[in-house]
């Protein structure tokens, strides 16, 4: 075994590694889920990782985006996730696609992927990626609002029919019903969102920036990645 996937290697076994190893998964968006997604799938061997995200490292990012350094501002999001990720884990192989995805956007073909991971804001944007998922029989997971949040032990994993509470949950569950979309996993929050102390105006695309911090964005990123991999090594846990 490979010294730095010993102590997973004495979890899952080598099969499940070699499954990694084999596995292709797509994140889109990199911000403070993507992120930290992106690098714990490299920490767990997985073997080939697309990465895709138009934005750059920029101050409001330091609070929360794991890429985020005062080294790596103003780097593209992309180049900086592969630079981390290829100095934890150098095999990985990364490719990377500085767009910002929409229903019109040319992308790689789904069905190269083992999983897709949703990670972006654009409601438009999440219903096509589980769309094109769908479409190509990959599996996906997609995250659902994080912002203005303060308890990360409040992250639930269930299908999107089954969420309540969450806003952006409530609009994609709709609109994938309009589309007979089934089938698609996602991390939400049932917390009320919190109330903010300051409150920003809206900006040119007329949303208001959302509060945020370093402890729930995280965690949401933790618990797709690990979805992911349970998915891919075939785990199940009984209750």
């Amino acid at each position: 075994m490979k010294e730095e996937f010993s102590r997973t290697e004495l979890m899952f076994g080598s099969d499940a590694l070699k499954k990694l190893n084999n596995s292709t998964v797509c994140v889109f968006g990199l911000g403070g889920v993507g992120g930290h997604l992106a690098e714990a799938l490299a920490r767990m061997g997985v073997g080939t990782l697309y990465l895709a995200d138009n934005d750059v490292v920029s101050l409001s990012d330091l609070n929360r985006q794991i890429i985020a350094t005062h080294q790596s501002l103003g780097k593209l999001k992309t180049e900086a996730a592969k630079e981390r990720i290829l100095s934890v884990n150098p095999n990985c192989r990364v490719i990377t696609s500085e767009c910002f995805f929409l229903p019109e956007t040319e992308f790689y073909d789904f069905k190269k992927f083992s999983y897709v991971a949703d990670a972006i804001d654009t409601v438009s944007g999440k219903i096509e990626i589980c769309k094109r998922a769908k479409e190509a029989g990959v599996r996906v997971i997609s995250a659902m609002g994080a912002g203005n949040k303060i308890d990360p032990t409040a992250f639930k994993v269930a299908d999107i029919s089954k969420t309540k509470v969450c806003p952006l949950a409530r609009v994609m569950r709709q609109e994938l019903k309009k589309r007979n979309i089934e089938n698609v996993k996602c991390v939400y929050s049932e917390e009320p969102p919190f109330e903010l102390k300051k409150k920003l105006q809206k900006g040119e695309s007329g949303k208001i920036t959302p509060g945020s911090n370093s402890f729930v964005p995280s965690v949401m990123g933790l618990i797709m990645a690990g979805e992911i991999i349970k998915d891919l090594i075939d785990i199940t846990r009984g209750v």
